[in-house]
């Protein structure tokens, strides 16, 4: 995957005093390069970034506590082109017509399965023929 160089400062920093939730990441980080090594990682403030040509997938650590959501998770946000009805889809939005961003919780590292990956990669293939995401900038 291309990562900027101070990546795994980043990261740490991203995810200060919270381990679990770091060891989450690095689940989801694996499971992407894996299927998607072409993919471009950015860390922001508020969640760390996958791009392919546009913006595909999303973790970050979840800001508004839900009643009943765990105390320890990672959000995953993934922008498709249908709403997914699963349960694991805590909440799935259409911000315009045709374009789906469904946020999943994870709350341990066997929740990055095949589920979640092929979720990813259909929003990466998404997102490279339909612009389904922001461009990425550079």
């Amino acid at each position: 995957m291309n990562l900027p160089e101070c990546y795994q400062e980043d990261i740490f920093f991203f995810f200060n005093e919270k381990p679990k939730e770091l060891a989450l990441y690095q689940a989801l980080e694996q499971a992407v390069e894996k299927r998607l090594p072409q993919a471009e990682v950015r860390v922001q403030k508020s969640q760390i970034s996958f791009y392919g040509k546009y913006l595909f997938a999303a973790a970050s650590l979840p800001v508004r506590r839900r009643k009943g959501c765990p105390e320890q998770c990672l959000v995953v946000t993934v922008g498709l082109p249908c709403k997914v009805d699963s349960p694991r889809v805590v909440v799935a939005v259409e911000p315009y017509p045709g374009r789906w961003t469904h946020h999943i919780l994870i709350t341990c590292p066997e929740e990055v399965d095949s589920q979640l990956m092929e979720w990813v990669e259909e929003a990466w293939n998404f997102a490279q023929t339909k612009g389904g995401g922001r461009r990425k900038r550079g």
